[in-house]
């Protein structure tokens, strides 16, 4: 049997108990508190796995992506979700390979030929 066919522990996401409630850190609450979205700057904060509130509205956070802090316009959409959700960790550089540079190095060739075509029509007036 192939060890992909079982399903992963780490695959399957349990939403929290509704008893519970959603997670929202006290601390970022403790921040938020008895302040004006206007107002306050960049809130930073490295609790990723807090849910973002209706009080959390309108406030910028700056979430830890693990080597910087993101910032985070909290908008009505985002009431539910986590704010690591919109602080991504990994960058994406690009797919493709040797053709993928190729398909890159011509495009850029074209670039500079319209500039220079433009150019030299510009100076022919």
């Amino acid at each position: 049997m192939c060890a992909r066919s079982k399903p992963s522990i780490f695959l399957i996401i349990m939403s929290r108990s509704l008893k519970k409630g959603p997670y929202v850190d006290p601390r970022v609450l403790k921040k938020i508190e008895g302040k004006k979205a206007q107002e306050t700057g960049v809130i930073k904060t490295w609790s990723r796995s807090c849910t973002i509130a209706p009080e959390m509205v309108g406030f910028t956070f700056g979430v830890h992506n693990g080597k910087t802090h993101v910032e985070v316009l909290c908008t009505e959409e985002m009431v539910g979700h986590k704010l690591g959700e919109f602080s991504p960790t990994t960058k994406f550089l690009r797919h493709g390979g040797k053709i993928q540079k190729e398909l890159e190095q011509a495009r850029k060739t074209a670039e500079i030929a319209a500039a220079k075509a433009a150019k030299s029509a510009a100076s022919a007036k």
